[in-house]
């Protein structure tokens, strides 16, 4: 008998070409995640392509002219927005920004407990407790500084990438069926790929169920961050509301964003941002433990604890982008599990019964 022999052989081939696989996708891991981003947004769009797609005025039943007026309307929204916010943001982002140096050396140095406590009446007591503390933790204040640092210095790269997601997402609205069809007939063979459409098809259906839950979350968001900033007076409340809204689409980062967003205008013009920051922890909570596990867990008919459980494990193997992917993968194994699993199941009961 030769060595290696044939099934060895086969083994070996095999291991080899997965784990060759396995480090060109971490090596383009960027890469294949932006494309996944901008698979997302195609499916967000796709309603509102489809429906322009029926409906018409010039070019009804066309797919490619449908997507061509979707983005010509989303950019026509982008700069009524950009003409009618912009001056007034511009404004108070420069005054934001100026003030940023004041407030972090108020944190650190403990001087901001003295004009919080006049502002709000506080007691000595009060302002004392609060101003140990703050010198106890000027470290870690300082290291958030660094930190805030280096996320300002990635934002460029953040801001090509998200102008890269509408751009391919463009090929997928377009395109999307002719690409699935072409990877199928390219990578299974025939006996196998009816299969595969199975499997494509009810992907597709919870991707749409996904984007749908995502949509229903961000408009939540808008509404609580409308509302209560409106009862609190803040600046720019429907401008910041509708951002909000739209981060909350960006795991961690996103809400976390919003959050210093509204809390440093809130300080630079002196609002009651005490208050807002004990709202918008209370409404994190409510979203990460309450609504967020029970819309997800109903649309794609998870469990809301097994939709915790993967966020949670999402969090701990990928960070940030396990936290967005964790749903959507496990809701992915799930279909991939009954396509396959339940046929054998099904298979075997009858076998049994037939005993």
């Amino acid at each position: 008998m030769r060595f290696p022999d044939d099934r060895t052989l086969s083994v070996l081939l095999t291991a080899l070409f997965v784990a060759l696989m396995s480090i060109v996708v971490y090596s383009a891991r960027r890469i294949l995640l932006l494309f996944v981003f901008a698979i997302f947004f195609a499916y967000l769009i796709n309603p509102v392509v489809k429906f322009l797609q029926r409906h018409s005025l010039f070019f009804r039943n066309l797919r490619g002219p449908a997507v061509v007026e979707v983005y010509l309307a989303f950019l026509i929204v982008i700069a009524a927005l950009g003409y009618g916010l912009a001056p007034g943001v511009a404004r108070r982002t420069v005054k934001l920004v100026d003030g940023v140096p004041a407030l972090l050396d108020g944190l650190s140095t403990g001087e901001i407990a003295t004009d919080l406590g006049g502002k709000y009446g506080w007691t000595n007591e009060q302002e004392v407790r609060l101003r140990l503390f703050l010198l106890r933790h000027r470290d870690n204040i300082q290291d958030l500084v660094k930190v805030a640092d280096r996320y300002i210095s990635h934002a460029a790269e953040v801001f090509v990438c998200l102008l890269l997601i509408p751009i391919l997402a463009i090929f997928f609205l377009r395109d999307g069926e002719h690409i699935a069809e072409a990877f199928t007939r390219m990578v299974f063979p025939e006996d196998r790929r009816e299969t595969i459409r199975a499997v494509t098809a009810e992907l597709h259906n919870m991707l749409t169920e996904y984007i749908r839950a995502q949509a229903i979350l961000c408009g939540l968001s808008f509404a609580f961050y409308s509302i209560v900033m409106l009862i609190l007076r803040f600046p720019h409340a429907v401008a910041l509301a509708a951002l909000g809204g739209i981060l909350e689409f960006i795991p961690a980062a996103g809400w976390m964003s919003t959050a210093a967003l509204i809390i440093g205008v809130g300080v630079v013009n002196h609002s009651h941002w005490v208050f807002m920051l004990l709202l918008l922890v209370i409404w994190r909570i409510a979203q990460n433990y309450f609504t967020y596990p029970r819309i997800m867990g109903r649309q794609l008919e998870i469990h809301p604890l097994a939709a915790i459980f993967a966020v949670l494990v999402g969090a701990e193997i990928g960070g940030i982008v396990g936290i967005y992917l964790a749903v959507p993968v496990a809701a992915a194994l799930r279909v991939v599990w009954r396509i396959y699993a339940v046929p054998k199941e099904s298979v075997s009961l009858a076998a049994g019964s037939m005993r």
